[in-house]
């Protein structure tokens, strides 16, 4: 009996023959024919991400400001000089890793990876001008329960230094992985990862102009 043409197999282009593979996403390997996540998902997640950090630093320098406003304990705080030298560094780390990006963009491999080490440098300097700033004061005697002011330093400085560590380990991340993988993903880790890095380092500088001016 001769094989008939049904309306299902009119609209899904024919009986037995397959479907064509769905095409790769934004962020992915359109070759492949794989579906992937699309770049503005992983963006998303970050935003998200980040918008949870904002909000657990607004609420500690919300809590610094009224317990300095309401305690009569409290005494302002001589800040280590070694804070204006871990700002600018953290500063021109966010320079470096915009040049590195650009380097990417202009396929300058060696330029990108130069740049990239420098930012991952000048990152670790940071953390280590923070651990010489809390050395300078425990020589001097203050601590964590020393006082309402030097409380706040050190919770401040302390779990921005965690989110550094994450930064650095997403710059490891990008430097570890090799270049034709970040090519084929259009340098979406590096993207990442330069975000959130610029993002610390605005925050740190508003921590530091918070911690200075309101001493």
């Amino acid at each position: 009996m001769p094989a008939t043409l049904t309306n299902d197999d009119v609209l899904i282009g024919g009986a037995g023959r397959p479907s064509e593979p769905p095409r790769g996403g934004d962020g992915g390997d359109g070759a492949t024919g794989n579906p992937t996540t699309p770049r503005r998902a992983y963006f998303t997640v970050l935003a998200l991400g980040l918008a949870g950090i904002m909000m657990f630093f607004m609420a500690l320098a919300s809590a610094f400001i009224v317990r300095k406003g309401v305690g009569a304990d409290w005494r302002a705080l001589e800040l280590p000089l070694v804070l204006w030298f871990n700002t600018l560094v953290l500063v021109v780390s966010s320079m470096t890793i915009e040049v590195a990006r650009k380097q990417f963009a202009a396929g300058k491999v060696d330029s990108f990876r130069g740049w990239w080490a420098l930012t991952t440098g000048l990152g670790l300097a940071f953390l280590g001008g923070q651990y010489l700033a809390w050395g300078e004061l425990a020589a001097s005697g203050i601590f964590l329960a020393t006082n309402p002011s030097s409380s706040f330093f050190y919770v401040f400085t302390a779990a921005h230094a965690v989110h550094i560590v994450g930064g650095l380990t997403a710059l490891g991340y990008v430097a570890a992985r090799g270049i034709e993988h970040h090519r084929r993903r259009q340098g979406l880790a590096a993207d990442l990862a330069a975000v959130y890095w610029h993002f610390m380092d605005g925050l740190w500088v508003f921590l530091f102009l918070l911690l200075f001016l309101g001493r």
